[in-house]
This record gives structure tokens, sequence and C-alpha cells, in this order.
């Protein structure tokens, strides 16, 4: 844990440095990890000073307030004070020990080590919650980057957190299929660049085979075609837009970009036979591949 950028230890010195960065008290101390801190903290400090002028989605906004309202839970922070039953021994000790476990004029008083605790979680939370929002405020100036700006690992890492927290393999699905979407515009982007082309394309492929094939598992196992539909979909849109990269694209860009297509044509014609095969109420395939079931024909069409 030591090692963790976000150990509780680091998160706590993490909250003091930006409360100091910003004008706070200073708390006279020199922690081993305020060297790897600083450069997050200049990040807070130019954050606060010129923050990006753009606004905080309202979905990332409800999932800070949740995640914050459960990290205060879990820790015990903002939770009422309420002293242990304590023995008669303990209590007559209390009368004249002032941090230790009992009532005085203002009610039950907290331990000391309580007390230095609630503060310490306090200050995690702080620092959890500027990190947050530091955090929103680059990644959504990093929308527009792309492979070799400096924001586009913050892009991706702001991808990879839009998946953990999705509710349902339909979300995964459908949050794969809109980044294999943000992969082609990053392509056209890259025309020119042979490497840099067709590694987004490769991403845009591999982020088009995982989304496809949580719809495709999704729409077998309740034989519902409604991830169908967002499959086609976005098959319809996606060929169009990628054959618009073989304009003017020189003869290997070319020759990558029909391996995309035919990507599109073959997943295609994967949500067509699953189709099929719900609408004549067939069993949920058992066979799978890197597009979802593989679906049998239907009695008639045999």
């Amino acid at each position: 844990m030591t090692s963790n950028l976000f150990s509780r230890r680091r998160a706590e010195r993490f909250a003091q440095l930006l409360d100091e960065a910003n004008g706070g008290r200073r708390h006279h101390v020199r922690s081993r990890a305020d060297d790897h801190l600083a450069a997050l903290v200049a990040v807070g400090r130019q954050l606060n000073a010129d923050p990006p002028p753009v606004a905080v989605d309202p979905d990332f906004r409800t999932g800070l307030r949740a995640m914050l309202v459960a990290a205060a839970e879990r820790e015990g922070v903002g939770a009422g004070a309420s002293a242990p039953e304590a023995t008669p021994a303990a209590r007559r000790g209390a009368l004249g020990q002032r941090g230790t476990v009992g009532a005085g004029p203002r009610g039950p008083f907290l331990p000391a080590v309580t007390a230095r605790r609630a503060r310490a979680r306090g200050a995690i939370l702080i620092g959890v919650t500027a990190g947050a929002i530091a955090v929103s405020g680059i990644s959504a100036a990093s929308e527009n980057a792309v492979p070799g700006d400096a924001l586009y690992g913050m892009k991706r890492s702001t991808e990879r957190a839009q998946l953990a927290l999705a509710s349902s393999d339909l979300s995964r699905g459908q949050l794969f299929l809109d980044f294999a979407r943000t992969r082609l515009g990053e392509a056209a982007a890259l025309r020119g660049d042979r490497l840099g082309f067709d590694a987004v394309l490769d991403d845009m492929d591999s982020d088009t085979r995982q989304g496809v094939r949580l719809l495709t598992t999704t729409a077998a196992q309740r034989s519902d075609p409604a991830g169908l539909d967002s499959v086609n979909a976005f098959v319809t849109g996606q060929r169009r837009a990628v054959g618009d990269l073989l304009d003017g694209a020189s003869r290997a860009e070319r020759d990558r970009v029909r391996e995309s297509i035919a990507l599109l044509d073959a997943i295609r014609k994967r949500s067509d036979g699953l189709r099929a095969a719900i609408e004549c109420k067939l069993p949920a395939p058992a066979g799978s591949d890197a597009l979802g079931p593989t679906p049998t024909a239907c009695p008639g069409d045999r």
C-alpha cells in the first residue's frame, strides 16, 4: 500500500498540500510523498486559477456525488459521535480526563485517536473530491486528443472509467460502440501517419468486436432483438463513415480500411442470423466467437 499513490496516508497529505496551495493553513510537515504529489498539486492550482471552459457533465456530477456519499458512509465521515457504553470505572476516569470517552457540558466527546481518525478521513474525502474535480476538467479538455497528444492517455482512462461504471452488459456494449466511433474520428485525423492510422483502426476494430459481442450475447440470452437494433444502427452509420476514409487514401491505407469494412459486413451478417434465430424461437446458441453467439439456421432455412 505504501507504493500506491492514493493510499490513505498519501491521500491525506495530498489534501493538505491542496489546502496549502490554495491559501490554507500550513501544516509544517514534510512527507516523502511530496515530490510525487507536486505535479498533481500543480494541476490542482492551475485548474483553480484558470478552470477549463467546459461544463461538468451532469452524469459525472451525479456519479461523483454518489461516490462521495458512499465513501463518507464507509469511512464514517459526518456520522454523529456516539460514545460506546462505558464501564463505571471508565466513567469515573473520564470525569478527570479530557480526550477519553465521557460526558461534558456539550455532551459526549471523542477519544483523541478517534478525533484524529475523523480528521484524516475528512482529509482523504477532500483529496478524493479535489482530485475527481480536477480529473473531470482534464478529461473534458482531452475529448479531442489523438494518439501522440499529451492528454490522450487521460482520454482513454476516462473511457475505462465509464465502462467500470456501466450498469449492464447492454450499456457496456453501447459504450464500446461509442468508443469505436471515437477511434474513427481519430483515424481521420491521423491520415498520412501510417503507424498511427493503423494502430487507431486496430483499436477501433477491437472496440467494435467487444461492443458487438456484449450486445449480441445479451440479445441471444434474453431472446430480445433490442441489442441487435443497436448493432445494426451502428453498422449502417459506421460503414458509411469508414468508407469515407478511402477517399484520397494511400494504397496501404485503403487496404487497412477495407479490413474494417469487411468486419462491419460480417457483423451485419451475424446480427441478421441472430435475429432470425430469435424470431423462430431457437434456443440461445451454445457456440460463440469474437462477435458473440453463432446462431444455427431456422428449420425452414436448412
